[in-house]
């Protein structure tokens, strides 16, 4: 077994180390997301931080880590007898994106099962994590339908298998740690409110840090052991603070004050649900315990809020994570001023004219009394927005006019408010990743079938195995009630569920696009398709065309975020080289392809139709289309072309395609019924070959 790298060598990422000791200190935390860009350590800090856990006592040769002290009375091996108590090291658990559900949770011999009636069970991880550490890197990426096992295991501190009417239960609680980078795409909602704490992590910028950052990890990989030995005092001591304050924090008392401060911190800040506030309540228990006292102080409600807010304020996935620390602060004041006294505050006529209160005048000072304009210090304030150059301070948010009109380029403009689209499907049934939008074939739906087990049996089709076990009991043998089971009469269910598809964005950012209102609603309806994206667990990709050529603004990514980043800094303005983004889309997924060819794309050419530029710019566009159509690309074409004169140009494109053509207006959900049957058979093999 390598050699750890010691806790206590790292480096920086205060709040990371913090956070992970907490729930060392306190599991019922409720564990860390740490999220933040690569080659953060995030992975190295999780695995260091099992090394400073105490030994857990276990029933000796039980799989499931019973308690000695109180067995579980369900347990598979169970029942236990009195005595034969072992102790253990803590564990981590590593759960692997691509694990299968029987890796998760265990396996369970479907043969022996039916045929012996035996609960042969195999544990999984969520035994093998029981009273540890399960570790999820990656955590973002996990399936759906292992996001839903960890959240049931979660909730209830149990896992359950159950195969046809026969079921396993064990006790599963442990501490949920998981790392993700937020340019791979956000968590799901569900999962990531299960996450007691989250830090954001990155490198640091100081050189002096990056200097001892880069001598340690050479120096560790060079004698892993003899650069453990170093750290080992600090360790120990480390250890030994954590077992202390365990000790401890059952004596730390959560005084009124401070719980009026958690409730109206959550308030305030108005985070869903009461799980926030349980969740800061046991942090700042366990961070008052960490420090070696036995009652909670303001200072430690402040940074369980910097802890355990954060993610649960994001209101849709563009939101960044973060809290206003200057508003916690007057919340956390007001809290404590409303317990320490009932002083009614000064008449408002009492302000000192000489600024000297917090509102007072210099740089970050708050807004001055409204009913105060005749103060000493009231004139400066007027000089700050009046004048003959400050008049016209709000011109700026316009393109200011240039010489070439439409063809010049113009500052982005802000998307409009995203609205629910319609929900846009590739026609057929593929067998890609698991999400929410086209039909697939799935481990998870509804049962279409049944089919002969290729490899382990994962979805027993009950009716099927008996009906091919049936004619052969006489030739078997049987003699009692059980149905004789071999293993070639098994069946596999197969079942129909949802795949996540690449939703490529092709937009049109020319100058006859450039109308601010118009490329306003043009960014709002790409956004609201982003949103829909993230919803149904898409992968996106954005390629734009203006000037002379197009590019590719986000190679295909599960980062919604990423892509909503890049079309609010989308430019306009120039040529329309319609044939070019067509070009660099169909060069983006024949490259897609070669990576995940399970993955079905989408196509969205977001355009008005216009095609110029270069030499026949309008038969080369057709002819790019249809390298589209040749190659079966569902696609729709979203129609921005406006005013009272329409070309039509749109529609001509969506035929060359093969797809189909929306406006905008009819884009939204509650607009129109038929979008979806209107993409599926423009798409269909039979309207293609005719």
């Amino acid at each position: 077994m390598s050699t750890p790298y010691p806790f206590t060598a790292l480096v920086g990422q205060d709040d990371l180390r913090l956070a992970l000791l907490l729930n060392a200190v306190s599991p019922a935390v409720g564990g860390v997301l740490v999220r933040g860009e690569k080659g953060t350590a995030k992975s190295t800090a999780v695995r260091a931080l099992s090394a400073l856990l105490p030994e857990v006592p276990v029933v000796a040769g039980c799989r499931f880590s019973c308690d000695p002290a109180a067995p579980d009375p369900n347990c598979p091996d169970g029942p236990h007898e009195a005595g034969g108590a072992t102790a253990r090291p803590a564990r981590m658990v590593e759960l692997p994106v691509g694990a299968s559900e029987d890796r998760l949770v265990g396996a369970l011999d479907i043969e022996r099962a039916l045929a012996e009636g035996v609960k042969a069970f195999e544990p999984g991880l969520l035994a093998d994590a029981h009273r540890g550490i399960l570790y999820v890197d990656e955590v973002n990426l996990l399936h759906d339908h292992l996001v839903d096992l960890l959240l049931d295991a979660a909730a209830m501190g149990a896992s359950y298998v159950e195969r046809e009417g026969v079921s396993v239960r064990h006790a599963a609680r442990f501490l949920l740690v998981g790392t993700m980078n937020p340019e791979e795409g956000e968590l799901r909602p569900q999962l990531l409110d299960r996450f007691g704490l989250t830090v954001e992590v990155a490198a640091s910028r100081e050189t002096d840090q990056r200097v001892e950052v880069v001598r340690r990890r050479l120096a560790y990989d060079d004698d892993p052991e003899g650069f453990a030995a170093r750290f080992a005092a600090d360790e120990a001591a480390l250890r030994d603070r954590v077992v202390a304050a365990r000790a401890l924090l059952p004596q730390v008392v959560l005084g009124d004050a401070a719980l009026r401060q958690i409730a109206a911190t959550c308030a305030a800040f108005e985070v869903d649900g009461m799980r926030a506030d349980i969740v800061m309540a046991r942090t700042a228990t366990a961070l008052a315990a960490w420090a070696g006292r036995t009652d909670v102080q303001s200072e430690d409600v402040r940074q369980a809020a910097l802890l355990a807010l954060p993610h649960r304020r994001r209101r849709n996935p563009f939101d960044a994570p973060g809290l206003d620390e200057d508003k916690l602060d007057e919340t956390l004041e007001e809290a404590r001023d409303d317990e320490a006294s009932e002083e009614p505050e000064p008449p408002e006529g009492d302000d000192d004219p000489d600024g000297g209160g917090p509102d007072g005048g210099g740089p970050g000072g708050g807004q001055p009394p409204a009913d105060g304009p005749d103060g000493p210090d009231s004139p400066e304030l007027p000089s700050q927005s009046q004048g003959p150059d400050t008049e016209e301070a709000p011109a700026p948010q316009e393109p200011a006019p240039a010489p070439g009109g439409a063809s010049a380029e113009q500052q982005p403009v802000r998307a409009a408010e995203p609205f629910r689209t319609k929900m846009l499907s590739v026609p057929g049934i593929g067998e890609g990743a698991a999400g929410r939008r086209s039909r697939a074939r799935t481990e998870h739906g509804r049962t279409t079938g049944s089919r002969r087990p290729q490899g382990a049996l994962t979805k027993l089709h009950l009716a099927a195995t008996v009906q091919a076990a049936a004619p052969h009991q006489k030739a078997r043998g049987r003699s009692g009630t059980g149905l004789v089971v071999r293993r070639d009469d098994l069946r596999q269910a197969t079942r129909e569920g949802r795949e996540g598809n690449l939703v490529l964005f092709v937009v049109d950012a020319s100058g006859s696009m450039a109308a601010r209102q118009r490329m306003s609603a043009v960014k709002g309806a790409v956004l609201s398709l982003l949103l829909d994206a993230y919803q149904r667990r898409d992968k996106v990709g954005l390629v734009t065309f203006r000037g002379k050529d197009a590019e590719v603004a986000l190679p295909p990514t599960s980062s919604v975020d990423a892509a909503a980043a890049r079309l609010e800094s989308l430019p306009t303005g120039g040529r329309t080289p319609l044939a070019a983004g067509l070009l660099k889309a169909h060069d983006v997924l024949r490259i897609e392809r070669l990576r995940d060819a399970a993955r079905r794309p989408l196509v969205v050419v977001v355009t008005d139709g216009r095609a110029t530029g270069g030499v026949e710019p309008v038969a080369r566009a057709g002819r790019a289309a249809r390298l589209f159509a040749a190659d079966g690309v569902a696609s729709v074409v979203v129609d921005c072309e406006s005013g009272y004169v329409r070309l039509g140009l749109a529609g001509q494109l969506a035929g060359e395609l093969g797809g189909t053509a929306v406006t905008l207006d009819e884009l939204r959900a509650d607009s129109i019924a038929g979008l979806v049957k209107d993409v599926q058979g423009m798409n269909s093999p039979s309207r293609r070959a005719a």
